[in-house]
């Protein structure tokens, strides 16, 4: 229940007393909630620091054990290429070696045939360049790829190097082509014609015998390719000897599979142990600081809320007590003493008529 007032002196002056400790109350308010905050930031950096600090150990760790592994399956898998080269190696020199082995007969026959033909050729008197590749393709053509290659010494001779020579004239005349055309029969066509006829009229039965042999070195070198190419699929590789290389590149892909298994095995164990070890490890060095550092959060935080209850306490004792006779916008140390000294100076009676004199003077 409201009671009038006796004292206005004396009841402005508690009211400014009890203004002036809410507003140090509200600005100790402040201060402790700024400190909170401070307490708790440093509180999350520190627990971040902690989970990063254990993270990062996790990972390195883990790093280390499967680099270690790595390095060993990097060796193993250098040594199982090698293994495979010197096997791929040693295939390759034993088909070459069955090559030689079972075309060998051939290959001399052949030779035989060749150092005939050259017998042959001194014996009658035969220039060396009728028993060449290239005569027998132009002037004694009988397989397909030597039609090709005369074909294609037509077509050079008739099309290219005339048609090509007319195209190098700056005044390009069709008498011209003709011209070149016409010298071109001459010569290559004269010079064809004269080295046949001189050859085969004086040589024929020796070219002919020639043909005969070359037609069977042909014969064998097709057997010969036909042999190289059966025994390159073969798939049988049990005559190369490759044993001793199978057992190696067995033993080191075994090896292999044995440190692959242990790499699995190692990051296993430190997933579902060691991990947790190193956890709890770094948790434990740093337990002390954070534990010190939450027993200052708790403290502040229960200090805070005392005070917010004193100060609700305050304000609503301010407010039963002055509020009832005093407009708020006066509840301030300040404007209080302004009031007081309206009061002391006799200008006014009461309350009321001070808080409208103040209005008066400060409109």
């Amino acid at each position: 229940m409201v009671q009038a007032i006796t004292d206005y002196g004396t009841f402005l002056m508690e009211a400014k007393k009890a203004v002036t400790d809410l507003n140090e109350m509200q600005q100790r308010e402040g201060a402790l909630s700024q400190q909170l905050r401070q307490s708790r930031k440093q509180l999350e950096t520190e627990e971040k620091a902690v989970t990063d600090h254990i993270a990062q150990s996790i990972k390195r760790r883990a790093g280390d054990i499967a680099s270690s592994y790595d390095k060993e399956l990097s060796k193993g898998q250098e040594q199982l290429r090698k293994a495979k080269a010197r096997r791929e190696k040693a295939k390759s020199q034993g088909i070459r070696e069955r090559i030689g082995e079972e075309t060998a007969p051939l290959r001399e026959e052949n030779r035989k045939l060749q150092l005939q033909i050259k017998t042959m050729f001194q014996q009658n008197h035969v220039p060396a360049y009728c028993r060449s590749g290239g005569y027998y393709r132009l002037f004694a053509p009988r397989r397909l790829g030597e039609f090709a290659t005369l074909l294609a010494a037509l077509l050079i001779c008739f099309l290219v190097i005339p048609y090509g020579s007319y195209l190098l004239i700056p005044e390009r005349k069709h008498l011209y082509l003709v011209l070149i055309y016409f010298v071109c029969i001459v010569v290559f066509g004269g010079l064809y014609v004269m080295v046949g006829n001189r050859t085969k009229d004086r040589y024929g039965v020796t070219i002919k015998e020639g043909r005969q042999i070359r037609d069977q070195i042909h014969a064998n070198e097709k057997k010969i390719r036909r042999i190289t190419r059966d025994i390159k699929r073969d798939k049988n590789e049990s005559i190369y000897n490759l044993q001793k290389h199978d057992d190696e590149i067995a033993r080191i892909e075994q090896m292999m599979s044995e440190t692959a298994a242990k790499k699995k095995e190692a990051l296993n164990t430190f997933e579902t142990v060691t991990k947790n070890i190193i956890a709890d490890e770094i948790a434990a060095s740093n337990k002390e600081k954070l534990e010190l550092l939450r027993e200052t959060c708790d403290f502040e935080e229960r200090e805070l809320k005392g005070l917010r209850e004193e100060l609700k306490s305050k304000s609503l004792f301010i407010t039963d007590n002055y509020g009832v006779y005093l407009e708020k916008e006066f509840l301030q140390p300040q404007r209080l003493d302004a009031l007081l000294d309206l009061i002391n100076s006799k200008t006014v009676s009461n309350l009321t008529e001070a808080m409208d004199e103040y209005k008066k003077q400060h409109a």
